[in-house]
């Protein structure tokens, strides 16, 4: 059975805010799971009742056959790492990651075995006798991740651990978290808002949007069969670029006054498409699908030109109105103002300048399409 099981899991507040709805997923046993959306979607609530720090509306909380709804935090066997570490100012390093085992009366040979050992695994081996006050941010995350391991928990629960700490110390942070992991070998439940921590980190990622369940996949599903235009525009940066576009009686994306050609294959090989043909649909094409080509399909007016070193953006309108303004925001005339509406991510060794004219080329097979009306990816 799944280390963590989730069933209809459900949070209204007393103020009529449902923060999360009708939330169902698994995590099996020693997997890395990692909830991720925009602020306020509900992942952190999801995750503290799944500590029990939250009181549940409806729905049920398993670990393993195991229904935890009505189990106090401190039985459930989880161990969470907070935003803020959460320590003791006035204890030592030590101190910190041996204060569980002393609530739990271990013995103290055993208490101190398992302070050093698990201190080892997070790199604080030389630090135990400081204080808080006297370490580094990325130090003090590490006393956080060591007080936790070292309960030796059935299930991990984190939310955003590393929020706090600069980008540079972020990326390094990553793999430390995901070694501690390893090392416990306990199902992880990881909360973040940021689409590149859940795509490096974790096993599967769950996407959530106001409090509902997007979609829940590994990062590579994710970013390559989106489920809808919000995962879409949610997993990847720069995000897709999405056009309000049409499928003509011979299966052509008609985009603006351009065509983009589909081969028979590429329509045989998504017969979904096929009841499109004549109507509206939204197409959406990833910025590094997207490379500079003397007999590309796709014309374009290069706007804005970011050279990154590795890589380099190319920021371009196109005469096709994008997606957000099919919805209802202002996207017309845009060519004719110079607002971009598209990016290409292309080799910085390709020259293009701003105000010139670029044609890309554009694999078919790479395109996505989605309803025009639901949203839904056409699969």
């Amino acid at each position: 059975m799944a280390a963590i099981s989730l069933r209809g899991l459900t949070k209204v507040f007393a103020t009529g805010t449902e923060a999360v709805s009708d939330l169902s997923l698994d995590v099996e046993d020693g997997e890395f799971v990692v909830l991720v959306g925009p602020s306020g979607c509900g992942k952190t609530t999801a995750l503290r009742m799944v500590a029990g720090l939250e009181t549940i509306t409806s729905g049920t909380v398993s670990f393993g056959d195991r229904v935890v709804n009505d189990v106090s935090p401190r039985h459930r066997d989880v161990a969470m790492v907070f935003q803020n570490y959460a320590l003791y100012p006035h204890l030592s390093v030590y101190q910190n990651i041996a204060f569980a085992l002393e609530n739990k009366k271990v013995e103290k040979a055993e208490r101190h075995r398992r302070v050093v050992a698990t201190a080892a695994v997070v790199g604080l081996s030389e630090l135990l006798a400081r204080r808080p006050r006297n370490l580094s941010g990325g130090q003090r995350q590490r006393v956080a991740m060591a007080r936790a391991l070292v309960r030796s928990p059935a299930v991990f629960l984190m939310d955003e651990p590393l929020s706090n700490l600069d980008a540079k110390l972020r990326v390094a942070m990553r793999g430390e978290v995901l070694a501690v992991h390893r090392s416990a070998g306990a199902a992880t439940l990881y909360v973040t808002h940021d689409q590149n921590e859940a795509m490096t980190m974790g096993d599967r990622v769950a996407v959530l949007r106001d409090g509902v369940l997007q979609q829940y996949a590994t990062p590579r599903e994710l970013y390559d069969q989106p489920a809808n235009l919000f995962v879409a525009t949610f997993m990847g940066s720069p995000e897709m670029n999405l056009y309000e576009a049409a499928l003509d009686s011979a299966g052509d994306v008609v985009l603006g006054t351009q065509r983009l050609p589909l081969p028979g294959a590429v329509l045989r090989g998504r017969p979904a498409l096929a009841p499109y043909q004549g109507r509206k649909v939204i197409v959406g094409i990833r910025p590094e699908d997207l490379d500079v080509s003397t007999d590309g399909a796709l014309g374009a007016q290069a706007r804005l030109v970011e050279v990154l070193g590795s890589e380099q953006y190319v920021y371009f309108s196109i005469d096709a109105t994008p997606a957000a303004a099919a919805a209802g925001a202002d996207g017309d005339g845009l060519l004719a103002t110079g607002t971009p509406n598209g990016v290409a991510r292309i080799d910085p060794r390709t020259q293009v300048r701003a105000g010139e004219r670029v044609t890309f080329g554009v694999d078919p097979v790479r395109l996505h399409f989605f309803d025009p009306d639901s949203g839904a990816a056409i699969a």
